[in-house]
């Protein structure tokens, strides 16, 4: 058993991690996602804990079910986008109830640093009828996620534990504990868990009554708590907006902090609410809390001064509640706008350059070759969630008709292929629509930091583990035309993507060649410019690469960004581009 160690710095997500080794988990299953991706990594440094990445949210939370069931603590972490895709298995979870404690770790994202909306996690509780608790700090971050288990035993239910990204990637002191491994016995128990009609009208009444219990413990539980002040202004808050509130007025206000997301306790916020003149609800997004309180007949205020979208700060919660902003100081120059965009040396941009060569309407997915969306790509047309570009082109091309006509295609990532593009890939080979699907393969997933996915062979930890073959998995579904292409050769793409688009049949390009960032690929010397023989027509620039770009009207290389992929040398008509090694 490891010593407990003296306080120090952790991030949120590091210190859930480290709540969940003391709490005794025993098996943890996830699915990379910003801002949460970290919790798993950390937590998988720990020898004590098995830990997996698995192709979706949903199998995670189904995975992370069983181990419960066998009677061993065990935990899933995913986005809030990715509890959409688990919230199957997490409704009817809540009807079955437990066995060992299971708790599931959702990371919001106000402000869509990473992410395609802000949607609000307390609504997917409120209506599976869960606890969640939402920690403000990294300390809380470990305490609660401790806590979190005890009161999934004693209840009998998942419960949910809501970062967001400030709490998630900020540091704050930490004091780490020991390691307890309670363990239960599995109890066949057909009436509890196997949830046909007749018995799962039967669980409904304990869950309602579940909730009873958990809104009484709300009441007196520590993990929400009063501070009282200065009683003018009392604020009701949580999570990061908590912090926020203290750093603007200390103890000139009285505080009601909700550790407890939900259910929310009744008596204990008309206690509070009798003892100020006035009351706000500060949350970030939806007005849940505030909604709670004006359900108990009580005058606040709340979303009629604060915003329903993007982060809060100091700056903001002081200027709406009247309080003089915080001024920090300025810099004497602006800092330049630093937007994102794909690496030098990415796979994928050989092949948008081609598509858009090609003039193709390109249905995108989520990963980090949706910034093929940018210009000077400017070549996918729609995102909208993982894998659904393949059911898009479907729908697409059965309206239209002939993708020979219509050129549209789909563009998915090897690992959102992995996580959900499988069915819809099925739906095109079973419904038969003329449809070109592209799967961009850069032997990782690429958008969350490097995570390996089934189609790598390598687990978690590194080490070899199952590898899924793209081509055999595609031609066993229905396909026969299944190419391979690597996005490094132009007239390569371009060759394959023509005849692709001729034929009357399904098929699949399998865009492949890893991602430049990995530490594994050895990168062939760096490009340079021949100012002698560049005429300055900025071809080059047509593929975006960050190493590339014009001074003095003549294409300059970056040799500390160039990668010598040497895409951008095929579209250079004078032989202005070469290898820096060669040059000399």
């Amino acid at each position: 058993m490891e010593n407990p160690k003296k306080k120090e710095l952790m991030l949120g997500n590091k210190a859930v991690a480290r709540g969940l080794y003391e709490a005794g988990v025993c098996f943890i299953s996830s699915y990379p996602g910003t801002p949460s991706t970290e919790i798993t990594e950390e937590a998988a440094k720990y020898d004590e804990i098995y830990c997996e990445w698995a192709p979706n949210e949903k199998v995670a939370m189904e995975a992370a079910f069983g181990a419960s069931l066998a009677g061993r603590r065990a935990f899933c972490a995913q986005k809030h986008v990715g509890l959409n895709v688990a919230a199957d298995p997490l409704y009817t979870m809540s009807y079955t109830g437990v066995n060992a404690g299971l708790v599931v770790g959702v990371a919001d994202d106000a402000g869509m640093h990473s992410s395609q909306n802000e949607q609000d996690s307390r609504h997917h509780v409120i209506a599976a009828k869960l606890p969640m608790l939402e920690p403000s700090d990294s300390a809380e971050s470990l305490e609660f996620t401790k806590r979190a288990f005890e009161i999934s035993e004693q209840f009998d239910t998942p419960v949910l534990i809501k970062m967001c990204t400030r709490v998630a990637h900020s540091q704050s002191l930490v004091e780490p504990g020991e390691r307890q491994v309670p363990v239960r016995e599995y109890e066949k128990n057909i009436a509890k868990y196997v949830m046909m009609p007749g018995n799962a009208i039967r669980r409904h009444p304990i869950v309602e009554q579940r909730t009873r219990d958990l809104i009484e413990f709300a009441e007196t539980s520590d993990l929400n708590r009063v501070e009282m002040g200065d009683t003018s202004l009392g604020i009701i808050t949580s999570s990061t907006s908590y912090q926020y509130v203290k750093e603007v007025f200390g103890d000139k206000a009285s505080v009601l902090k909700l550790g407890i997301a939900n259910p929310l306790p009744e008596r204990l916020i008309r206690d509070f609410a009798s003892k100020v003149e006035r009351l706000v609800v500060v949350e970030e997004l939806d007005p849940i809390i505030e909604n709670h309180v004006k359900a108990l007949g009580i005058k606040t205020e709340g979303k009629n001064i604060f915003p329903l979208e993007g982060e809060f700060s100091q700056n903001l919660i002081a200027e709406k509640l009247g309080v003089t902003p915080h001024k920090g100081k300025k810099l004497e120059d602006a800092i330049p706008p630093r937007p994102p965009v794909m690496c030098a040396g990415c796979p994928h941009r050989g092949m948008f350059y081609t598509l858009k060569q090609n003039k193709c309407t390109v249905l995108g997915d989520i990963g980090c070759y949706t910034l093929g969306a940018a210009a000077p790509l400017a070549t996918i047309e729609t995102t909208l969630c993982m894998g659904a570009s393949i059911g898009a082109v479907h729908g697409f091309n059965k309206i239209l008709g002939e993708k020979s006509e219509s050129k549209t295609v789909a563009v998915i990532g090897d690992s959102t292929f992995m996580h959900s593009g499988m069915t819809g890939l099925a739906n095109v080979a079973y419904n038969q629509s003329n449809s070109t699907v592209i799967i961009l393969d850069n032997s990782i997933t690429g958008m969350t930091g490097h995570q390996q996915n089934p189609t790598t062979g390598y687990n978690i930890k590194g080490d070899p583990a199952g590898k899924i073959d793209l081509e055999a998995l595609c031609r066993a579904m229905g396909f026969s035309r299944v190419r391979v292409a690597d996005p490094y050769n132009l007239k390569e793409c371009d060759q394959v993507l023509k005849e692709e688009l001729s034929v009357n049949e399904p098929s699949v390009i399998i865009s492949r060649r890893p991602c430049a960032l990995l530490k594994y690929v050895k990168h062939k010397p760096a490009l340079k410019a021949d100012p002698g023989k560049c005429v300055g027509c900025q071809s080059c620039m047509r593929i975006g690469c960050p190493a590339i770009s014009i001074k003095e009207g003549k294409a300059c290389v970056d040799a500390t960004l160039c990668v010598g992929c040497g895409v951008c040398s095929q579209l250079c008509h004078f032989d202005a581009l070469v290898s820096s090694e060669q040059e000399a």
